[in-house]
């Protein structure tokens, strides 16, 4: 932020940082996103996610708002940093109006962290660097330089996000490639975590973990929590909680086509948990027929979802992974 003032003459930028930080720490507190691990709690209240978000674009009427810390109307650099510390995805890339690169929610960060189980001396595989902060947050978490690698495709992100480390004084290793391939000469990993959506699981990311590694992948609009049978074999179930986020740029091969809603119930074309299923199967069931068993299964919640991977084959299912309700998941076998 160097030396300007965020808040006004009489009050600097780092007494205005720590108190909208630890604001941000209380109300992720509030959402109960680390109740199965508290450690996490530390680690948001240390880490300056402003070293990690310098500038972000803001929606408006019309198109995108960039804000940033450097301004020099202090109105305006204020804004920038209330912005950083709430509780919202931040969009940090664009290009051609799209967005390649984002800042996720910070609760949703803290329970994908906890639900990640880390434990001390854990190697970590981050896949999707972004701004670094998360790495970060891994970094204090576990301490010890080395254990945490991240990787992504972009190099003009991977510099940025080596620069946000050393001035937040966190070494992870970062990597520039091809996330979908994981990061073998880094391997093997006791626990992998991806900030973006791939299309399917990449079967190196299985090759380069450890028996019993846990792994957090985000799939249609869920959090799939996978454990690591062996290099051929993983398979879980989906968190409760909806997740958004950009698709994984690799070697994932692209998505079929959107179902057509046409006909459908208003109720349910609008209901999250519908178009969840919906995203899910995308390509294998059409709409009237997911509707149909949407409704015959009570209108199912996301942990009732999960993806088995195994023997190159991948695939999603409703409450038995070989029951009746399964389907093959899109860009299986890819790496």
């Amino acid at each position: 932020m160097g030396a300007h003032a965020v808040g006004g003459d009489d009050e600097e930028p780092d007494g205005l940082a720590a108190a909208a930080r630890a604001e941000l720490v209380r109300t992720i507190e509030a959402s109960g996103a680390w109740a199965s691990d508290p450690v996490w709690r530390e680690a948001f209240a240390a880490v300056p996610r402003h070293l990690f978000v310098p500038y972000y674009y803001a929606g408006v009427p019309g198109g995108f708002e960039r804000r940033w810390g450097e301004s020099p109307d202090p109105r305006a650099r204020e804004r920038w940093l209330r912005g950083v510390y709430a509780d919202t995805p931040l969009a940090t890339r664009l290009r051609d109006g799209e967005l390649v690169s984002s800042s996720s929610q910070p609760s949703l960060m803290a329970r994908m962290l906890a639900e990640l189980r880390v434990a001390d001396g854990d190697r970590v595989l981050e896949i999707g660097t972004g701004t670094g902060y998360n790495a970060a947050l891994l970094a204090h978490r576990l301490g010890e330089d080395g254990l945490v690698t991240t990787v992504d495709l972009e190099p003009e992100i991977t510099e940025s996000a080596r620069r946000h480390l050393a001035a937040a004084g966190y070494h992870p290793v970062v990597v520039t490639g091809d996330g979908s391939r994981g990061v073998a000469g880094r391997a093997p990993f006791d626990r992998i975590i991806a900030t973006c959506a791939p299309a399917a699981v990449p079967l190196a990311w299985l090759a380069q973990s450890v028996p019993g590694a846990r792994m957090l992948v985000p799939i249609a609009t869920g959090l799939a929590a996978l454990t690591v049978r062996d290099s051929g074999h993983a398979e879980g179930a989906f968190l409760d909680t909806p997740a958004y986020f950009v698709p994984l740029r690799g070697g994932t091969g692209p998505q079929p086509p959107a179902a057509d809603l046409h006909g459908l119930p208003h109720g349910a074309r609008e209901h999250e948990l519908f178009r969840f299923l919906l995203a899910l199967t995308r390509g294998h069931l059409g709409a009237r027929e997911a509707y149909a068993l949407w409704e015959h299964e009570g209108r199912p919640t996301r942990p009732r979802y999960g993806i088995t991977v195994s023997d190159g084959r991948a695939w999603t299912w409703l409450d038995d992974a070989h029951g009746p309700h399964t389907w093959p998941l899109p860009g299986a076998g890819e790496d």
